[in-house]
């Protein structure tokens, strides 16, 4: 094997530089490394966007406010560095708390992040963000520089992952392999200065359409309370929090350099009074779905049902339940046992033979297969020493296989719970006609308080579960502390 020396692997990247060249910075008049054109770029965003299309839906549930989103988007786009540009706004169909730019001007919000703004400014920052993205080509550079990353790797050997700031999840994961994204260390850091760049750019754009620049402080506020909580919940369900906002660790309340690069949007605020058309905003998501949809099937206290697949099932009370795209997962409250549902595909033969092929238990009699609910059902426990202990069942229901799987971390834990995952795995039944019929997603409403009213006592009527007044007041940007005045319009859960 040949090793290249530092001298080498540096005069191998400085000839990709010098063959590819340099592109001037629409934003900064700066000359930037790029192996992307204004062409290329276009036609990779038109490519991501088809990808995206295919694994999201755009939200259908109010056509009027994918209309009042591209409005805004266009106006403050007028207004950016690169205003000749095809810009696209879109709601996709997502509770995630997402939002994401793709090269060439196509910019994504999902329903989940509306549902915890305030304000047609907020609403604007998000999209100031993100166009901000897009203007300074951040997606661009990170292409090249990755590229020329890949080149150092194939070179030196030095190969590793990077990400793109401004997507999450499995949108990112989506775009970054269509793009071909793959870096080096050499890119650490990267995440910083980029969503900075873009917090100075909207902010720019908010001022220059007639909204205050801080709102965008209040949207980052608003995902960094949603950390904060998130944090707390992950805690719950014995998972790893999210994060967002790229690599913010304080509160922007605390961000010197944050509230720097905001305020220099000051010199571009127009005279006059600044509306931030709160009221506005909450008109166009009256009735906006929360948190999943029918068609992702949704959790009710401690009861998941699917309308589409036409089942239902009840997790045992005071479990955090998590409602994935593909399974739920419900975890006990001390985080020692937890139980997953999730499909299995197609039936094959009887549920005993999928159930043998799943597990593979030692013998035959350790699968129980018996008729409940008017269902098919295979019964497997697991007791073996030096494993964690479990017990699943394979249902059957209309020409589909289902596994419902219930485990603990240890034998202790698994006989303290044994009862509440057999009595999981019992529940499982086929939907009524009438349970079909009245089965709804939640949907954002407004109410106006009154004296005395209290997020505490909205949540006791709530169908939000168990942190149903951190939601709240998430939702209504109280959070962690505060309660609704007197007259004051907010938002509800229904």
């Amino acid at each position: 094997m040949r090793i290249l020396t530092a001298l080498q692997l540096a005069l191998a990247l400085s000839c990709l530089i010098q063959l590819t060249g340099c592109a001037v910075n629409p934003v900064t008049g700066n000359r930037n490394f790029t192996l992307m054109s204004e062409a290329d770029e276009m036609r990779e965003g038109r490519q991501a966007a088809i990808e995206i299309s295919k694994a999201y839906n755009t939200y259908g549930g109010l056509p009027a406010l994918q209309n009042y989103v591209n409005e805004i988007g266009q106006k403050l786009a007028r207004k950016s560095h690169r205003p000749q540009l095809d810009y696209h706004f879109t709601v996709v169909d997502s509770p995630e708390v997402n939002a994401f730019a793709l090269p060439g001007g196509h910019i994504y919000l999902t329903r989940g992040i509306l549902a915890y703004l305030n304000s047609e400014a907020e609403l604007a920052a998000v999209l100031g963000h993100e166009i901000g993205h897009v203007t300074a080509r951040h997606s661009v550079q990170q292409y090249s520089a990755a590229t020329a990353a890949n080149v150092a790797a194939a070179v030196g050997g030095l190969v590793a992952g990077i990400f793109v700031p401004q997507l999450g999840g499995q949108l990112a994961q989506g775009v970054q392999s269509l793009l071909g994204i793959t870096g080096s260390a050499l890119l650490s850091g990267y995440g910083r200065s980029h969503e900075l760049e873009a917090d100075r750019l909207g902010a720019e754009y908010l001022a220059r359409s007639g909204y205050d620049p801080q709102a965008m402080i209040k949207v980052i506020s608003v995902l960094k309370n949603q950390e904060l909580f998130d944090i707390e919940a992950a805690k719950q369900e014995g998972r790893e929090p999210r994060r967002y906002h790229g690599i913010f660790a304080t509160h922007p309340d605390n961000d010197t350099r944050l509230q720097e690069v905001v305020g220099e949007a000051n010199r571009y605020v127009q005279p006059g009074k600044i509306d931030d058309r709160r009221a506005e905003f909450l008109h166009q998501t009256e009735g906006m779905i929360f948190g999943d949809a029918v068609s992702q099937g949704v959790v009710r206290g401690n009861t998941f049902q699917h309308k589409q697949m036409g089942f239902r099932l009840s997790f045992p009370s005071g479990w955090r339940i998590r409602n994935k795209p593909d399974e739920v997962v419900a975890v006990s409250p001390d985080g020692e046992a937890m139980v997953v549902l999730g499909p299995l595909g197609d039936q094959r033969g009887a549920p005993a033979d999928l159930a043998q092929e799943r597990f593979r238990p030692e013998s035959p009699a350790e699968i129980l297969s018996m008729t409940h609910n008017g269902l098919p059902v295979a019964v497997v426990t697991s007791i073996a020493q030096g494993e964690r202990p479990f017990k699943a069942a394979v249902i059957y229901h209309e020409d589909k296989a289902y596994l419902v799987a219930g485990r603990g971390d240890s034998p202790a834990a698994f006989a303290r719970y044994r009862d509440a995952i057999s009595s999981t795995i019992e529940s499982f039944r086929a939907l009524t006609d009438a349970e079909k019929k009245s089965a709804k997603a939640l949907e954002i409403l407004t109410i106006k308080a009154t004296n005395g009213l209290s997020y505490a006592g909205l949540a006791k009527e709530s169908p939000l579960g168990i942190n149903a007044e951190s939601y709240l007041r998430l939702l209504n940007g109280q959070y962690p502390e505060g309660e609704p005045a007197a007259g004051q319009i907010i938002k509800i859960v229904k």
